[in-house]
C-alpha cells in the first residue's frame, strides 16, 4: 500500500512538472522566434557544460539550507516566514566573527559558521517567544523582523565594516582562515556537501527522535499533544529557533563561500523561496533535497536561455514563476484536499 501511495505521488508529481514544462513551451512561442532552441537551453543548459552545472549546484545550497528551515516549522504548524532575516543577520554574525575572531586555521572558520547559525537563531527568538508568551501571530512578527534584520545589518556593516577601497558597498573582505574552501577550478561551494549532511540529519531528527516525534505530534493536533504530555509551547519556540539557526547557517555558507566578504545590498530572496521549497518537499527534509534542486534548476536554465538567446529578462522571472506556481499549486491543493476529507470524517462521527 505505502509503495503504491508512493509511486503515485512520483507520477503526480511528474504529471504536473510536465505540464508546468508544456506552460512554459506555449509561452516561448510568443516570446521568440526560435522557441526550439531557446527551449533546449531551457531544459540542456545547466548540464551543457562543467561550470554551468557548478552554477546549478551553488544556487542550490541556501534553497537546501532555508528550505530545511521552513520545513520544520512547518511540520509543527507554525507559519513562521522569517528565514530571509535570519539568513541576512546570519551572514552578518558570519562577517563579525571573520573580521575579528584570531585567525587560527580549521578553528577561524568553525567559530565564524557557528556565528552564524547563533545569529540566525537569535534573530528568530523574537518571534518565537512573543508567540510562547503572548501568542503573538509569528506570521506578521516574522515578516516585520526580516525588514527590521535588512536595515539593522545595512547600517552597521556600511557604517562600520565598509571597505572604502572597494568599488562597491561591501564590507572588508574575509582572511583565507574564514574562507570556506571551494571545489574543482570552477568554484563548486563544499556548502553543497554540508547542507547534504544538515538534510539528512534534519531528517533522522524528525522521524527517527523523541524530538521530532513531538513536533510532528503538535503540527498534527496541538490538543492531542498536550493532553498526552508533549509541552506545546516549549515544542514550537525550540523549533523556531532551530529553524533560524539552520537559516543563518545559509548565510554564512554562502558569504565564506562564495564572496568572502558581506556584499549584500538588498534582501537576496533566499528565505522566502525556501517556503517554495519546503511545500514543494512537502515539509520532508530528505525530499527538500531534490525540491531545491529542481528549483535551481529552472532558474540556472532559464538565465542561460535568457544569456544565450538574448530573451528579456522580464520574460525568463515569468516562465519561473509559472512553472513554480504550478509546481506549489499542486502540493498546496493536495494540503486542501486533506483538510477537506479531515473535516467530512469529522462530520461522519
Amino acid at each position: 500500500m505505502k509503495r503504491s501511495l508512493a509511486l503515485l505521488e512520483i507520477v503526480r508529481m511528474a504529471l504536473t512538472i510536465l505540464i508546468a514544462l508544456l506552460i512554459g513551451y506555449i509561452f516561448l512561442l510568443f516570446s521568440t522566434k526560435d522557441v526550439g532552441e531557446a527551449f533546449k537551453w531551457f531544459l540542456y543548459g545547466p548540464l551543457s557544460n562543467q561550470r554551468r552545472f557548478v552554477e546549478f549546484l551553488n544556487n542550490s545550497v541556501p534553497l537546501m539550507m532555508t528550505g530545511l528551515a521552513l520545513s520544520l516549522v512547518f511540520q509543527a504548524k507554525v507559519f513562521n516566514i522569517g528565514a530571509e532575516g535570519c539568513l541576512f543577520f546570519g551572514g552578518f554574525g558570519a562577517m563579525l566573527m571573520a573580521l575579528k575572531f584570531p585567525q587560527v586555521s580549521f578553528l577561524h572558520l568553525v567559530v565564524t559558521l557557528l556565528s552564524a547559525a547563533l545569529f540566525g537563531a537569535a534573530w528568530a527568538f523574537v518571534p518565537a517567544i512573543l508567540k510562547a508568551r503572548w501568542k503573538a501571530s509569528e506570521l506578521v512578527s516574522s515578516l516585520m523582523m526580516n525588514y527590521i534584520a535588512y536595515l539593522l545589518v545595512l547600517f552597521l556593516v556600511n557604517n562600520y565594516f565598509r571597505d572604502k577601497s572597494a568599488g562597491a558597498l561591501v564590507s572588508y573582505r574575509f582572511p583565507q582562515t574564514a574562507w570556506l574552501a571551494t571545489l574543482t577550478r570552477y568554484r563548486l561551494n563544499s556548502g553543497f556537501f554540508i547542507a547534504l549532511s544538515v538534510a539528512v540529519l534534519i531528517g533522522f531528527l524528525l522521524y527517527f527522535t523523541k524530538y521530532g516525534y513531538q513536533i510532528r505530534v503538535v503540527g498534527a493536533n496541538k490538543k492531542f499533544g498536550f493532553y498526552t504530555g508533549i509541552n506545546v509551547v516549549l515544542t514550537t519556540f525550540w523549533v523556531q529557533l532551530l529553524a533560524g539557526a539552520l537559516a543563518g547557517l545559509a548565510g554564512g555558507i554562502e558569504l565564506t563561500a562564495m564572496y568572502r566578504r558581506f556584499v549584500w545590498q538588498s534582501l537576496p530572496g533566499y528565505g522566502f523561496d525556501g517556503i517554495i521549497v519546503a511545500i514543494l518537499a512537502r515539509n520532508n527534509p530528505f525530499l527538500v533535497i531534490p525540491s531545491a534542486l529542481f528549483i535551481a534548476y529552472l532558474r540556472v536554465g532559464a538565465n542561460i536561455m535568457s544569456r544565450i538567446t538574448g530573451l528579456a529578462p522580464e520574460v525568463v522571472i515569468v516562465i519561473q514563476s509559472v512553472m513554480i506556481l504550478l509546481v506549489t499549486a499542486e502540493a498546496l491543493l493536495e494540503r486542501f484536499k486533506k483538510r477537506i476529507v479531515e473535516r467530512e470524517a469529522m462530520k461522519g462521527e
